[in-house]
């Protein structure tokens, strides 16, 4: 079951990382709640069909499934912080650079365990050492100018910590619930919060995103409906401070794929840092005596 969960998170980080192609297109089209409400929409409706299809494959569904309030409460809490989440990176973005932005955002992988130990998560020692690793990875991987802190870089922050409360909220209901529901919840629910702001801050156009339907498509369907929903199956019973630290590759897979699809550079201070990344990850699954405090 480890090896399973951890191949659907590094399979979440693939996709996420690859997405940030799609957002970066789709940015041209729309304007930031328009873009994350949209795609949000279109994740949610296309899990439908999927929870239609699984609950007819399974009949009455799982074992160990929670009440209908559990399952309605996780979704509803995950798709607010999902909300505020994305809203803040994309308007910290416009004051900082995508490199700062993307390291600060990878903070979650300290966030998480620190917040776990008041929450009673143990973390064993390999796994501290392994979000160091992977923060100077990620330093290698992301920072290409002076750190400097400013506006930008503050939101971004705390965009980091409200995605580090989301990995623990889905930790908290993943095993409770099912996956796949919780996650059209959050999506609809990420997404109708969008609305108003949508409508008062920005101008939503049709033609616009007729023009984007491709990044939308991409955005909506895989990195929301099946990237957010592995994140949610992947991350059951997973110590919270393993599955960040997995999560966290979607930076080396995006600077890969801009390299493979793209035909950008691969700078050897680039590859330093996806070496030191993928070593982290390495070491986090390492055996230890007391496994039980890793999962």
């Amino acid at each position: 079951m480890r090896t399973k969960n951890v191949l659907i998170l590094v399979l979440t980080a693939f996709i996420w990382g690859t997405a940030f192609v799609a957002q970066s297109v789709g940015m041209d089209y729309l304007e930031p709640f328009t873009f994350n409400g949209v795609r949000s929409i279109i994740g949610g409706a296309a899990l439908l069909p999927c929870i239609v299809f699984l609950q007819r494959f399974n009949g009455k569904g799982g074992k160990k499934q929670g009440g209908e309030k559990e399952l309605i409460v996780g979704g509803i809490a995950c798709g607010l912080l999902l909300f505020a989440a994305s809203s803040l990176q994309q308007i910290g973005i416009q004051y900082t650079t995508a490199g700062k932005a993307g390291f600060i955002t990878a903070f979650y992988i300290v966030i998480v365990p620190v917040l776990g130990i008041f929450l009673k998560k143990k973390t064993g020692w390999k796994v501290w050492m392994a979000v160091v690793i992977a923060l100077a990875g990620l330093y290698f991987l992301c920072m290409t100018e002076k750190f400097t802190v400013g506006k930008g870089d503050i939101l971004i922050f705390v965009c980091a910590l409200v995605f580090s409360i989301h990995i623990l909220v889905i930790d908290y209901f993943s095993p409770k619930v099912d996956g796949v529901k919780m996650s059209c919840i959050q999506f609809f629910v990420c997404g109708i919060a969008s609305l108003p702001f949508m409508f008062l801050l920005e101008t939503p156009r049709v033609g616009a995103m007729l023009d984007g339907w491709m990044p939308l498509l991409y955005a909506g369907v895989l990195s929301c409906g099946v990237g957010y929903t592995l994140q949610i199956i992947g991350q059951k019973n997973v110590n919270p401070a393993i599955a960040s630290l997995i999560l966290s590759l979607e930076s080396c897979f995006s600077v890969l794929a801009g390299w493979i699809v793209l035909g950008e550079r691969l700078s050897i201070r680039e590859s330093i840092g996806c070496v030191l990344m993928f070593t982290a990850i390495i070491l986090a699954q390492l055996p230890e005596k007391r496994t039980k405090d890793l999962i």
